[in-house]
């Protein structure tokens, strides 16, 4: 039966169905588009890499990279390229993978059936085999050494390293040259049956599309289709401390301005639905109030000549893991790094007032209404805070909920030493 839900506040409708084999469908319809935007997800990213497979008992432990590897390899089949078919459609596709989601989208003007159809058909048809496993290596690995060119990339994953003991996140979404030559064709296969089954995906669709014509034509797409009984996954992680590895990570590169990144991991793994959201939103209101444009150390920073329009802050809260990052170019990584960590001691001493609250809390609520118009940016976040049980439209008053006593709590509770790790990329000198 299909379900649904009105947001009074924002004006919006979302119709949910989950269908028998467990997939879950979202329609939002947006008579007001002339385009359709669709993205089918899996709830297994770069992270995922021990777990019970689907229909055993046994833990297997895969090689790093293979979420990645598998993204790679699901647009190729029998009959060749599905990018093509999609571009004969009309369509625009792509996908992605993170530390603990994989999607696949496309976004047309036209054929929106035919398109949903493809969607849906290539994602549930794997199809590999030795020669196009080996074949896929070379292509993964020049991509793994242009981001290992990166600066940026390699500034946060350098961080990452340094903060985490165990917990897979430290590890390349993309895996390592040596990972990725590790993969077969039978490890792809498992992980897809483990991954891929629909009771762990979502689809959602959005734009000017018929919701009960959309509903019809996924339950008559996977009815079509058959799948093993629904199983819960039993992913595993090994025990992490509080502290983190290393305090500190230099690396040398060929850049023209210096970067550095403070870093304190968070432990706010167990929450879930709301609270998580809450807990979400009130970290990147501190982090907004203390370092975001506009804020006193923002100004002072950019007036002293340490930071560029590239300084930001980040805050991430997954399931397992979550942390928060502040920095960016330096000409100075040294004296940056002590100057964030002074602005957030000096915070954790006096707290932050309920004006700072309410001037980042007006700016946060003018920003998601903004994104509201974009139908990526709703498919894609509703999605993420779907498979934690969120409903991305409760947003905004969950924003309203957040106090200036439960924000000073978090700063004296967060952000100790031991949390701290800070990564540095500084000049490689010229021989």
């Amino acid at each position: 039966m299909t379900n649904k839900k009105t947001f009074d506040q924002l004006q919006e409708t979302i119709y949910n169905e989950q269908l028998d084999n467990g997939l879950t469908v979202y329609v939002l319809p947006k008579p007001d588009f002339h385009k359709t935007f669709a993205v089918f997800s899996t709830n297994y990213g770069s992270i995922d890499n021990h777990f019970v497979p689907i229909g055993k008992k046994e833990a297997v432990t895969v090689s790093d990279g293979i979420a990645h590897f598998l993204e790679h390899k699901m647009f190729e089949d029998e009959q060749g390229d599905v990018f093509q078919t999609f571009g004969e459609q009309g369509a625009s596709a792509n996908a992605f993978t993170s530390f603990t989601k994989t999607a696949y989208l496309f976004s047309s003007t036209q054929d929106t059936d035919k398109n949903l159809e493809t969607l849906l058909d290539f994602v549930q048809h794997p199809y590999f085999t030795d020669e196009t496993v080996e074949k896929e290596k070379g292509i993964i690995e020049q991509e793994i050494t242009m981001y290992e060119d990166n600066p940026d990339w390699q500034l946060f994953f350098n961080l990452l390293g340094s903060m985490y003991h165990k917990h897979p996140v430290k590890i390349d979404i993309a895996g390592s040259a040596d990972s990725i030559y590790e993969i077969t064709k039978e490890d792809l296969y498992e992980c897809y049956e483990t991954f891929y089954h629909p009771s762990n995906m979502i689809l959602f669709v959005a734009g000017d599309v018929q919701t009960d014509q959309i509903i019809e034509l996924v339950r008559n797409n996977q009815n079509n289709k058959s799948f093993k009984e629904p199983e819960e996954i039993e992913r595993i992680f090994d025990g992490e401390p509080k502290e983190v590895k290393n305090d500190k990570s230099v690396a040398k590169m060929s850049v023209n301005t210096p970067k550095c990144m403070v870093g304190y991991k968070v432990n706010a793994s167990k929450l879930e639905g709301k609270e998580l959201l809450k807990y979400e939103f009130s970290m990147q209101l501190m982090l907004d109030a203390l370092f975001g444009p506009g804020s006193d150390a923002y100004e002072a920073l950019y007036e002293d000549g340490l930071i560029d329009d590239s300084f930001s802050t980040e805050f991430t809260a997954e399931r397992s893991f979550s942390f928060l990052a502040v920095g960016g170019d330096t000409k100075e990584p040294d004296k940056l790094e002590e100057r964030i960590i002074q602005t957030i001691d000096n915070a954790r001493d006096k707290g932050l007032s309920e004006d700072q609250l309410e001037r980042v809390r007006k700016k946060k609520i003018g920003n998601f209404l903004k994104q509201l118009n974009s139908l990526e940016f709703v498919a894609n976040q509703y999605t993420s805070f779907a498979f934690h049980n969120i409903h991305l439209f409760e947003a905004i008053p969950v924003l309203e909920e957040i106090t200036i006593d439960e924000i000073n709590q978090m700063l004296e509770t967060h952000f100790e030493e031991s949390t701290r790790s800070v990564s540095q990329i500084i000049q490689k000198q010229a021989n």
